[in-house]
Formats: structure tokens, C-alpha cells, sequence
């Protein structure tokens, strides 16, 4: 169980974090809506299908997970570093539906409309300095939270004892 519960942590990490960057790739090669409106919005429709085809689902698998090795191995209930992720883990969630997500499912939706000539293409791209500073953010959240789980930071009494 704790080998199967770890091997799914680590492949939600992956497409996490492979996600914030195809995220920033497609963020690198987004045209300005008003030098391309049909390309931006094509853009933006891939950017939403990203995250929620691949990363909402890596970021389910890997709190949900986590969540169960905290509980299903007991050497995790008293460790430091696994409450420290805990709380990163809270952050990436609300970071990752407020900060990533939700912004880009309302671009596209924007965009969608203004390609409809329902909106107007001054609403567009107002946040694109946020989006990407999310990404960046929330991927560094990401790195740090898998740092942590590679080394595990010991407790000065089990480094002395294991000496």
C-alpha cells in the first residue's frame, strides 16, 4: 500500500509540474489578442483544456495521495516535514483553483466571446503578468514539496541515535 500510494504521489507530481511548464510554454507563445484574436483564442482553449484535463487531475492524485500515506504510514504521523508539506499542499490546492485555474478558464471564455463578437477584446489579456507569476509561484511550491520528500529532513534526536 505504501509503495502504491508513494508511486502515485510521485506520478501526480510529475504531470503537476509538467503542466505548469507546457502552461508556461503556451504562455511564452501567446500572441497579443489584438495582433492575432484567432490564434490567441485557440491558445487560450488549449491553455484551459491543459489544466483541466491534465492539471486538476495531478493535483487530486497527488493531495489525495499524500493525505493517505499521512495517514496510512505511521513513521509519517509525528514527522515534521510531513506536516510542512501538508500546508504546502493546502496552498498548492487554493493556489492552483484560484490563482491558475480559475483565471484561465475565464480567458477563454473571454476570448471565446470576443472571437463570437459577443465581448470586447479590451478584456483580454489583463492578467496575463498574474497567470504566469501564479505558475511560477505554485511550481517553486511544487519543487520545494518534492525536495522535501526526497530528503526528509531529520530530527536532530534520530541523526544523534543513528549515530
Amino acid at each position: 500500500m505504501r509503495r502504491w500510494l508513494k508511486f502515485l504521489h510521485t506520478i501526480g507530481g510529475i504531470g503537476l509540474l509538467g503542466s505548469m511548464a507546457a502552461l508556461l510554454i503556451c504562455h511564452s507563445e501567446l500572441p497579443p489578442p489584438s495582433d492575432d484574436i484567432t490564434t490567441y483564442v485557440a491558445v487560450r482553449q488549449i491553455m484551459d483544456a491543459l489544466a483541466q484535463t491534465v492539471l486538476l487531475p495531478a493535483l487530486g492524485v497527488t493531495i489525495v495521495a499524500g493525505l493517505l500515506s499521512m495517514a496510512a504510514v505511521p513513521a509519517y504521523h509525528g514527522a515534521g516535514w510531513v506536516w510542512a508539506k501538508l500546508a504546502t499542499g493546502v496552498l498548492m490546492f487554493e493556489g492552483t483553483l484560484l490563482g491558475i485555474q480559475g483565471p484561465l478558464e475565464r480567458e477563454a471564455l473571454a476570448a471565446q466571446r470576443v472571437l463570437s463578437e459577443v465581448g470586447s477584446i479590451e478584456e483580454l489579456a489583463l492578467n496575463i503578468g498574474a497567470e504566469v507569476g501564479s505558475i511560477w509561484l505554485l511550481g517553486g511550491v511544487a519543487v520545494f514539496n518534492v525536495a522535501m520528500g526526497v530528503w526528509r529532513p531529520k530530527r536532530k534526536q534520530h541523526v544523534e541515535e543513528a549515530g
